[in-house]
């Protein structure tokens, strides 16, 4: 149980302040998804997590994130909500496409067409959010923020998607203001789609453990968190 009261102390802690930045910042909390990041997590955690309270999932790879829906399937839990939000090649797709809820980190327009390829295959419309490297960084993917006006055109024709909405790794920096400036960069160009566009995506998935309430304080309606709900990772 030790780990179990861990998780779910760590749970009700990040809950109490996403609930707080919201409050200070005018919103409702009931609008901030949370999404426990449990890559390289075995699925027994997961189970631990569910216990305690959590129902969105996020995973980096395809098939640790089909393998951990199998698992919960033939252990008869019920499926939490499952996001899938690390860089995700094209022949990986299918692995998640029956089941996946959103997808955070389309930036291609091949990216997209495979996975309308396999919504269409499952008999689903699956929704996306466009990343954007809002960093700068060569390490990073997304599409560069002069480049996703055109990619949402360009995406928002193809069937079985579902845009709605923006996503960026921010820098990993002590520096609040380098962080600060890429989210409201992130919410500026989701504010100009919607503009001039004449749509409407209601998500800015920005945030992690580090930064997650100041993403808060620029608008994120989703965050992404896993050290701060489970610990530091250990890989197996």
């Amino acid at each position: 149980m030790e780990k179990f009261d861990e998780i779910k102390k760590n749970w009700l802690n990040v809950l109490n302040n996403v609930q707080n930045a919201a409050k200070n910042n005018q919103r409702d909390s009931d609008s901030i998804k949370i999404v426990a990041v449990s890559k390289s997590h075995p699925p027994e955690i997961i189970e631990l997590a569910i216990k305690a309270g959590v129902t969105v999932f996020g995973e980096n790879y395809a098939q640790e994130l089909r393998d951990k829906h199998q698992y919960l399937e033939e252990s008869g839990i019920k499926q939490p909500e499952w996001h899938f939000i690390g860089h995700l090649q094209s022949n990986k797709v299918k692995y998640i496409a029956p089941f996946v809820s959103m997808i955070h980190s389309v930036d291609s327009i091949n990216l997209a067409e495979e996975i309308s390829k396999q919504a269409e295959k499952n008999n689903r419309v699956i929704d996306i959010l466009l990343q954007v490297n809002t960093s700068g960084e060569y390490s990073k993917f997304g599409c560069e923020p002069e480049e996703v006006v055109s990619l949402f055109d360009s995406i928002s024709k193809i069937k079985n998607l579902q845009v709605l909405g923006l996503m960026t790794i921010g820098t990993f920096s002590d520096d609040e203001k380098i962080i600060r400036t890429e989210f409201k960069l992130l919410r500026e160009l989701r504010d100009n789609i919607n503009k001039t566009k004449g749509v409407n995506l209601p998500h800015l998935s920005m945030g992690m453990s580090h930064d997650y309430e100041i993403a808060i304080e620029e608008g994120a309606t989703i965050v992404r968190i896993g050290t701060a709900i489970f610990g530091e990772r250990v890989y197996y």
